[in-house]
C-alpha cells in the first residue's frame, strides 16, 4: 500500500475515533445537565477534562516516542473502549438519588467516560508523528487534510450528540460509541504502517517532562512558537466565553446556532485549501500574515451590532484558523528529530490547551463587572457610546476588540523576533526522510 492510501486510511480511522470521542463528550455534558440542572457540575467536567488533558499530554507525548504509532493508535482505541464499557456499566447502575453533585457514583461513572475521551488525545498525537514518519514533502498539505478532517468532526459531532440524548438516551448513545469504537479498533489492526522499533532519546521515565523540554530546547525558536500559539489561545478563549451571549444578543437561539452550523464551514475550507494548495516555502511567515488579519477582523467585526458583520468575520476567523494549526505542525514535523516529536507535540498540546479554558473563566467576570457597566452606566457611554452604541451587548463587543487589539501587536512584534527569523530560516532547509 502506498504512503497516500495508509495515510488515508489512518486518517478517516483517527477521524472516526474522533468523532466518536468527542460524541461521547459532549452526550456527557448535555446529559449532565438535562439530569441535575446544575452549570456547576458542568463547569467542573469541563475544567476536569482541561486538567486530565494537560497532565496526560507529557506521557502519551512520551508513549508515542517509545513505542510505534500504530500500537500507540491501538492503545488509546483500546482504553477508550474499556472506559465506554465500564462507564456504561456504572450508568446503569445509578439510581435517581445520585444525581448530585456530592454522589460519588455520578462522579466515577463521569470520569471513567471523561478518561476514555481524553484516550483519543493519545491518537493525535501520533498522527501527527504519521505524517512525518510517511511522507518528506507536502507535509503541510497533509497537515491541511488532518485538519479539514477535524472541522468535520467538530461540526458534526455537537449535532449528533443533541439529537442522540435527545431520542434515544444516555444509555443506547455509550453503547453506539462503544460499537464505533470496537470497528475502529479492528479496522486499525488490519492498517499496514511500516515503521522501525523507537530508538527514543532524553529520557526513558514515563513522563518524561524533562526531556520533553529539552527536545524544544534543543530546537531555537520553537518554545517561542509554542507560548505564541499559547497565547493565541488565551485570547482565544475570550470568544470561547463570549461569543454565544453576543451573537444572542443580536438574533434568536434558533437563528445563532444555524449560523454557526454553517459557519463552521468555514474550518473545511481553510483544510481544503492547505490540503490543495499547501502553506508556502515559508510557513512561519504564513502563519504571522494569517494570524494579523485574524486579529484585525477582530477590530472591526463587532464595531456595530450587526449579525451580518459579525458573520462574516467569524468567517474569515474560522477559515484562517488552521493556518495557524497547520504551520504549528509543519514546523514541528521538520525542525524535530523524528524519535523526539512525540514529546514536542505532547508539550504543546499540554501547555496550548490549558489557555483557553484559563482566559474562558477570566473574561467571563471581566466583561460582567467592568466591561458591561462602562457601556451601560458608566463612563463609556459618554466617550464612546454616541458612535459605538451602548448596553450589554457593547460592552462585550469591546472586551473583543481589546483582545484584537493585544493579539495584533503581539503578531506585529513577532515578525521582529529573533525566533522568528530562526524557524524562517529552518523551514527553508531540505526536508529529511524519516526511517521506516
Amino acid at each position: 500500500m502506498s504512503p497516500k492510501r495508509t495515510f488515508y486510511h489512518i486518517l478517516i480511522n483517527n477521524a472516526i475515533a474522533n468523532t466518536t470521542n468527542f460524541f461521547v463528550w459532549f452526550a456527557l455534558t448535555f446529559w449532565i445537565f438535562i439530569e441535575t440542572g446544575s452549570v456547576l457540575i458542568t463547569s467542573y467536567v469541563a475544567g476536569g477534562f482541561t486538567l486530565v488533558t494537560l497532565i496526560t499530554s507529557l506521557f502519551f507525548g512520551t508513549l508515542v516516542d517509545h513505542t510505534r504509532k500504530k500500537t500507540a493508535m491501538l492503545y488509546s482505541s483500546t482504553v477508550s473502549l474499556l472506559c465506554y464499557i465500564l462507564g456504561l456499566i456504572l450508568l446503569l447502575r445509578l439510581e435517581p438519588s445520585d444525581f448530585t453533585a456530592t454522589s460519588l457514583p455520578l462522579w466515577l461513572m463521569m470520569a471513567t467516560l471523561l478518561i476514555g475521551c481524553v484516550a483519543g488525545n493519545l491518537r493525535t498525537i501520533a498522527l501527527s508523528t504519521t505524517v512525518t514518519l510517511l511522507f518528506t514533502e507536502d507535509r503541510d498539505k497533509m497537515n491541511g487534510l488532518i485538519g479539514t478532517a477535524s472541522s468535520i468532526t467538530f461540526a458534526i459531532t455537537s449535532v449528533l450528540s443533541g439529537l442522540a440524548i435527545g431520542f434515544l438516551g444516555m444509555p443506547i448513545s455509550i453503547m453506539l460509541a462503544i460499537g464505533v469504537t470496537a470497528l475502529t479498533l479492528a479496522h486499525l489492526l488490519f492498517i499496514p504502517l511500516l515503521e522501525a522499533t523507537p530508538t527514543p532519546t532524553l529520557g526513558t521515565s514515563k513522563m518524561d517532562i524533562r526531556g520533553s523540554i529539552a527536545a524544544v530546547r534543543e530546537t531555537p525558536g520553537l518554545f517561542a512558537l509554542i507560548f505564541f500559539t499559547t497565547f493565541n489561545n488565551f485570547l482565544g478563549g475570550v470568544f470561547m466565553a463570549l461569543m454565544d451571549a453576543y451573537g444572542l444578543s443580536l438574533v434568536s437561539v434558533e437563528a445563532w446556532g444555524i449560523l454557526l452550523a454553517c459557519l463552521s464551514c468555514g474550518f473545511m475550507f481553510g483544510g481544503i485549501y492547505i490540503a490543495r494548495f499547501g502553506l508556502g516555502s515559508n510557513a512561519v511567515r504564513r502563519m504571522l500574515i494569517v494570524n494579523s488579519i485574524n486579529w484585525m477582523v477582530c477590530l472591526v467585526f463587532v464595531i456595530q451590532p450587526s449579525i451580518v458583520l459579525l458573520a462574516l468575520g467569524m468567517l474569515v476567523w474560522m477559515t484562517l484558523h488552521p493556518f495557524i494549526e497547520a504551520t504549528e505542525q509543519t514546523i514541528i514535523q521538520k525542525v524535530v528529530p523524528f524519535e523526539r516529536q512525540g514529546r514536542v507535540f505532547g508539550l504543546a498540546q499540554g501547555i496550548e490547551s490549558s489557555a483557553t479554558p484559563i482566559t474562558a473563566f477570566l473574561a467571563g467576570p471581566l466583561a460582567q463587572f467592568v466591561f458591561i457597566p462602562f457601556m451601560t452606566t458608566g463612563a463609556g457611554v459618554a466617550l464612546i457610546g454616541d458612535w459605538f452604541g451602548t448596553g450589554p451587548d457593547r460592552g462585550i463587543a469591546l472586551v473583543f476588540i481589546c483582545a484584537g487589539f493585544i493579539g495584533l501587536i503581539a503578531t506585529l512584534l513577532a515578525f521582529r523576533s529573533r525566533s522568528y527569523r530562526v524557524l524562517s530560516a529552518q523551514m527553508t532547509k531540505p526536508a529529511v526522510a524519516e526511517g521506516q
